[in-house]
């Protein structure tokens, strides 16, 4: 038993490295299009972070007015 999962794993191994080589250079519009989108993710997702570290920056270096109030 053993040597027949051996004898299929040496086999389906090798199989599965060249599982990529039919890809081309011309990559065509659908990759694009994928690269596009996530790249639009992957802005959508910096923005808010860029304001957030903004906003935490000016919030300490910002000077606070202490007020005081003082009941007769």
């Amino acid at each position: 038993m053993r040597a027949l999962i051996t004898t299929i794993v040496g086999t389906l191994a090798p199989v599965s490295a060249f599982a990529a080589s039919g890809i081309t250079e011309d990559s065509g519009i659908f990759v694009w299009i994928f690269l596009g989108f996530f790249a639009v993710i992957v802005v959508g997702q910096i923005l808010p972070a860029i304001m957030l570290m903004t906003g935490l920056v000016k919030g300490l270096t910002s000077k606070t007015e202490v007020k005081a109030d003082v009941k007769n």
